[in-house]
C-alpha cells in the first residue's frame, strides 16, 4: 500500500524523528530481550548443573550401596560353598568308614528271638 508524501516539511521532519525513535526503541528493547534471554539461560544452566550434581551424588550413593551388597553376597556365597564342601567331606568319610560291628547285646537280642 502506497503512502502519501507529506508536503509539510515540519511534518516530514517529525515523521523522520518518529521513525528514528522507533528504531532506537526497537534496538533498546531487543537488547533487553537478549539480556533477559542470556540471564535466563545462565540460571537454567546453574539449575541444570545443580540437578546433575545432586543426581551424581545420589547415583554414587546407590552404587556404593550396591557394591557393599555385592561384597556381602560374595562372602555369603563363599561361606556357603565352604560349608557344602565340609559337609560333603564328612559324608564321604562316613560312607567310606567300615560299618560298626554289632555289639554283644544286639547279638543276644537277635539270638533270643
Amino acid at each position: 500500500m502506497a503512502t502519501r508524501k507529506i508536503r509539510n516539511p515540519e511534518l516530514n521532519m517529525a515523521v523522520d524523528s518518529l521513525n528514528d525513535a522507533a528504531r532506537h526503541v526497537r534496538t533498546a528493547v531487543q537488547g533487553k530481550i537478549d539480556e533477559l534471554r542470556s540471564a535466563a539461560t545462565a540460571e537454567l544452566a546453574k539449575a541444570k548443573a545443580e540437578a546433575l550434581k545432586k543426581t551424581l551424588a545420589t547415583q554414587n550413593k546407590v552404587e556404593s550401596a550396591l557394591n557393599k551388597a555385592e561384597a556381602r553376597l560374595h562372602k555369603v556365597i563363599a561361606k556357603a560353598e565352604k560349608s557344602l564342601d565340609k559337609a560333603m567331606r564328612e559324608a564321604e568319610k562316613r560312607s567310606a568308614a567300615p560299618a560298626p560291628l554289632p555289639s554283644k547285646k544286639a547279638a543276644r537280642k537277635s539270638a533270643a528271638r
